[in-house]
C-alpha cells in the first residue's frame, strides 16, 4: 500500500493486522452513533444491540490465540497441560449474550408499551406528549 509517511504505514499496518479488533472498534462506533443520533426507539435498540455485539467480538477475538486449543485435558496424557487458550473471555461472551438477550427483550417490551399509549416511536414526540399529559 503506498502511504504518505511512515506513520501512516505503521497505522495501516495495524488496523491491517488486527482486523477482527478493528472490525470491533467500527461496530461498536457505527452502533453508538445510531444509538445518539437516531430518534427512532427501534433504531436505538438495534444500536445498542451492535454496541453489544462489536464487545462480545473484541472479547472473543482478544481470548483466540492461533495454534492453540480449547482448554480440555485428555486424561489419556495429562502431561500435556501447556497451549490452552483463556477460557474467561469465552465465558464471559456467553454470559453476556444471555444478559444482552434479556435487556433487548425488555427493552423491546417497554417500547411497544410505549407504542400502544402514544401511537409513535419518535422519542422526542413521546416526551412531549408525556409533558402534555402533566399539564
Amino acid at each position: 500500500i503506498p502511504c504518505l509517511g511512515r506513520g501512516i504505514c505503521d497505522v495501516l499496518e495495524r488496523l491491517f493486522t488486527n482486523y477482527d479488533e478493528t472490525a470491533a472498534i467500527i461496530l461498536f462506533g457505527i452502533g453508538f452513533t445510531t444509538l445518539l443520533l437516531q430518534r427512532n426507539m427501534i433504531k436505538k435498540i438495534i444500536g445498542f444491540s451492535m454496541m453489544d455485539s462489536a464487545i462480545y467480538l473484541f472479547l472473543a477475538a482478544k481470548g483466540y490465540i492461533a495454534g492453540y486449543k480449547a482448554p480440555i485435558i485428555d486424561v489419556t496424557n495429562p502431561a500435556q497441560v501447556h497451549n490452552f487458550i483463556n477460557p474467561i473471555p469465552a465465558g464471559l461472551v456467553l454470559t453476556g449474550i444471555v444478559v444482552s438477550v434479556s435487556v433487548s427483550a425488555l427493552m423491546l417490551a417497554l417500547t411497544v408499551r410505549l407504542y400502544r399509549r402514544y401511537h409513535t416511536l419518535d422519542i422526542d414526540e413521546i416526551t412531549r406528549l408525556s409533558r402534555k399529559e402533566e399539564t
